[in-house]
């Protein structure tokens, strides 16, 4: 084969990382290939001087490189959904195959982007978009294909787990944990999108995609964050042989698909539980494999660069051939739609964990107790503290069974009205991630 020929677009953490992975490793992917992979352009609008690249060029106009005919790749590493969209969209127009580490650009605008390229024959590859250096991605379009998949559920976000690792290992409260991830640089200046669930949940949606033959559907997405889970939450979940997660979960019921992104409880033992600090995982259950668990880096320079790497050698194993299908949801679309409606949150089944403040008087808890009775929900474990001396409120924690939602909100809605129950009834789902 000839040599294949790559246009970089963005050479900030990631893009500088492909960079020296190509490089680095150029002889050990040109094997693996059967052909040489070489950088033949840059495009940085800052961040990237000549003498950071040696011979190959460096042009300010990320345009100018989709627009090269010696270009068969490009690699948009620039972020963002809007100079980006008009950069990959440029780069399959001109029929060149497209590799990006861009969740929220596939998540938000994939339908368009996919439907382009096959107009155009050309590939649009995207390993690099969830969990960092973790296969993922692969795993369920390669690996996994010839399972069903019944669900997965994933900590896909660094940051998240990082403040809720630390706050269960320190006791240490959320905004605390949360200024230290942003002088570590694991949260940016405004870390809403990490925090509030919305990077996992473009995520998410790029993993049901796969995983279940649908189109993206970011706005279907329910989405909660963890800036209300307080350090008493995460202690009393550990004495119920419990641990909080900030879980992405994705599953196929008979009536539809769930998609939600929001705090979890999740028995010790499992393994996805004991994934601490900034590493991610991703737990897969399928019909033939049963679980499987993919964990590592799900960011970083050289994580992250990994995977685009693979991408650049995947599409260019495929070139001279016809470009295989990544998204396979493409030839059912319509069908995929009414077959697998996503559901909303309040038809989701799932057991709760409860935490209010309760006045310390008799018949508070059966008042409670009645009221979850009468939903449908049955109480599977209680914990009542002593109010601290001179108080006259005290905590009670319930851990529910498995109930819909919309039952569970209008119970919730009911304790909330009670004159011994005081402020807002905290509540945690749990997920017993078994099969």
């Amino acid at each position: 084969m000839d040599p294949v020929k790559v246009g970089i677009c963005g050479f900030g953490t990631v893009g500088s990382g492909t960079y020296a992975v190509l490089t680095r490793n150029a002889a050990e992917i040109a094997a693996r290939v059967g052909a040489e992979i070489v950088v033949a352009e840059i495009g940085a609008r800052r961040g990237c001087e000549d003498s950071d690249v040696g011979a190959t060029a460096v042009n300010r106009d990320v345009f100018a490189v989709a627009d090269n005919p010696e270009i068969d790749i490009v690699v948009e590493l620039i972020g963002g959904t809007t100079t980006a969209k008009d950069l990959v969209l440029r780069a399959i127009e001109n029929g060149k195959h497209v590799v990006t580490a861009n969740k929220a650009l596939i998540a938000e605008h994939g339908n368009e982007i996919f439907a382009v390229a096959a107009e155009k024959g050309v590939s649009v590859a995207f390993e690099a978009a969830v969990a960092g250096g973790i296969p993922i991605i692969k795993a369920l379009r390669e690996g996994l294909a010839g399972n069903r998949i019944q669900w997965l559920a994933g900590i896909i976000n660094g940051t998240g787990n990082f403040i809720l690792t630390e706050m269960r290992d320190k006791g240490r409260d959320f905004s605390d944990v949360l200024a230290e991830a942003q002088a570590l640089g694991y949260a940016e200046a405004d870390p809403t999108f990490d925090v509030e669930g919305i990077d996992a949940a473009h995520k998410l949606v790029i993993l049901a995609s796969l995983a279940f033959g649908i189109p993206l559907q970011f706005d279907k997405v329910y989405t909660e964050g963890i800036s209300r889970i307080a350090p008493e939450d995460v202690t009393y979940a550990e004495e119920l042989g419990y641990r909080i997660k900030h879980l992405g979960i994705a599953r196929d019921t008979d009536n539809g698909i769930e998609l939600r992104v929001h705090p979890t409880l999740i028995p010790v033992k499992r393994l996805i539980a004991n994934v601490n600090g900034v590493m991610n995982a991703v737990l897969v259950q399928s019909d033939a494999v049963g679980p499987s668990l993919y964990y590592g880096a799900g960011a970083g320079s050289e994580p992250t660069a990994s995977a685009v790497v693979a991408d650049i050698i995947d599409v260019a194993r495929t070139l001279g051939a016809t470009p295989d299908a990544r998204v396979p949801y493409l030839a059912f679309q319509q069908s995929a739609l009414s077959a697998h409606p996503v559901l909303p949150i309040d038809e989701v089944e799932t057991a709760f964990y409860l935490r209010m403040s309760a006045v310390d008087r008799p018949g508070v808890l059966s008042r409670v107790a009645q009221i979850l009775s009468d939903e449908g929900i049955s109480i599977e474990a209680l914990i009542q503290k002593e109010p601290p001396e001179e108080a006259n409120l005290v905590p009670m924690i319930i851990l529910t069974n498995r109930t819909i939602e919309g039952k569970l909100s209008s119970a919730v809605a009911q304790i909330e009205g009670l004159e011994s129950i005081v402020g807002e009834v905290t509540r945690i789902r749990v997920e017993s991630l078994a099969g």
